[in-house]
């Protein structure tokens, strides 16, 4: 039996495995491409493409362009414009938004040619065991690996503000996360917290799915981002390029530093890092959502949510109690209030991860993961991407194209650690 293979049928002998992957979205399928290409053997679990199929709304368009948009890979012929070529399709440049379907089946496509034998069980728990791990899976399969990679998504950091705890018990708040389809809103109004693409996207689609959004927001106002002005950044004006150099993440000098930088942005002071963190990149709207939010869609800007409660009576409406910059006080009944409020890293809330190994993982304030070079934990072994890696690599790891930067470092690592 090859190394890293699991018992046959019928064998009670258990080998401990190179590594496992948890998690089958894109920093999951690009590690484990990479993590193969070394000769690691990875076993990888879930469902490829979950967290898009079922918690991104339909109808929704990446905010990254299609250049930015790749899946890494360790050798060519696996990009988004390789993916449209291989099904007969135009090359897409800047001004073509990718719809959510397009890359959710664009991954399966990359899955399917890299990362074949992924296996459709979830994980249950994962806890130390004899220097290495133990890995339980839904099927009741128990495992041990040398090494884990936590590629779990964004869902379990979703962040819903505190006050809205006893509407979401009664049904009545949710997450932007907890709605793939909107259409069941259609007629109601909807309170959409936030000023960020996942708010303004949400209130643009619950308004074409015919409910009544609000959007209620801290910033003064709305910003959107300007629509490129050529499909390609090459081709833009030799000045233009120097006052706003292009970048995966868009033009601009810090856009540019933070796409090029994930290493560097490591070693920065950790106060640093969390104000770049907030603030490059800060909650805006892509170009093409300008014209579906303004004009359809109410939007209150300057107002801090205060309270939430059920209103008494028959029609059980939501009374949302703000307060403006200048601390005069207002009302708004609604609904539903749908929290586009984001995502806040927590080693604590990883449901996979057994308590005692979330407590032994040594994190910055708030609960992200401290993570070395190679984005291994300071439990040994124990790896964290995508998200979990954005608080010491920057904002490039809160996109598909921080996949560049992470799943060959993490793949380098694993096999250094497993000589």
């Amino acid at each position: 039996m090859a190394q890293g293979s699991p018992p046959r049928p019928g064998t009670t002998a258990r080998r401990r495995l190179p590594v496992v992957v948890v998690g089958a979205g894109p920093f999951g399928l690009a590690t484990a491409a990479w993590l193969t290409a070394t000769g690691a053997s990875p076993r990888v679990f879930g469902e490829p493409m979950e967290t898009w199929r079922t918690h991104m709304p339909d109808g929704m368009f990446l905010k990254s362009v299609p250049a930015a948009s790749s899946i890494s890979a360790p050798e060519d012929g696996h990009r988004f414009a390789d993916f449209r070529a291989a099904l007969g399709r135009r090359p897409v440049g800047d001004t073509y938004p990718i719809p959510v379907d397009e890359f959710i089946a664009y991954g399966h496509w990359f899955q399917e040619r890299l990362v074949p034998d992924v296996e459709r069980t979830a994980v249950r728990d994962v806890r130390r065991a004899d220097g290495g791990f133990g890995v339980t899976l839904d099927s009741g399969e128990e495992i041990e690996a040398r090494a884990v990679v936590v590629a779990t998504g964004l869902v379990a950091y979703a962040f819903r503000p505190a006050g809205l705890a006893p509407l979401v018990a009664a049904g009545r708040a949710s997450h932007s996360c907890d709605h793939p389809d909107l259409a069941g809103f259609a007629g109601r109004r909807v309170a959409v917290v936030g000023a960020g693409q996942s708010a303004l996207e949400s209130a643009a689609l619950l308004h074409e799915a015919g409910a009544r959004p609000v959007v209620i927001a801290r910033t003064g106002s709305l910003l959107f981002g300007d629509p490129p002005p050529t499909d390609r950044p090459s081709a833009r004006p030799g000045p233009t390029r120097l006052r706003k150099p292009g970048s995966a993440l868009g033009p601009g000098w810090s856009l540019f530093a933070v796409s090029r930088g994930p290493a560097a942005y490591r070693h920065l002071p950790l106060p640093v890092r969390t104000r770049l963190l907030r603030t490059v990149l800060g909650p805006s709207g892509a170009w093409w959502l300008r014209d579906r939010v303004n004009g359809h869609v109410p939007v209150l800007c300057g107002r801090r949510l205060v309270a939430a409660r059920l209103q008494d009576g028959a029609d059980g409406a939501v009374r949302l109690e703000m307060e403006d910059t200048a601390g005069r006080k207002d009302v708004l009944d609604t609904d539903h209030v749908l929290a586009a409020t984001g995502y806040r890293v927590d080693v604590g809330r990883i449901p996979v991860l057994d308590p005692a190994l979330r407590t032994a993982v040594r994190t910055w304030p708030g609960g992200p993961p401290v993570l070395s070079a190679g984005c291994e934990s300071s439990v040994p072994g124990l790896y964290f991407t995508g998200l979990a890696a954005a608080p010491t690599f920057g904002p490039l790891l809160r996109f598909v194209h921080g996949t560049t930067f992470a799943a060959h470092r993490v793949a380098a690592s694993v096999a250094g650690g497993n000589r």
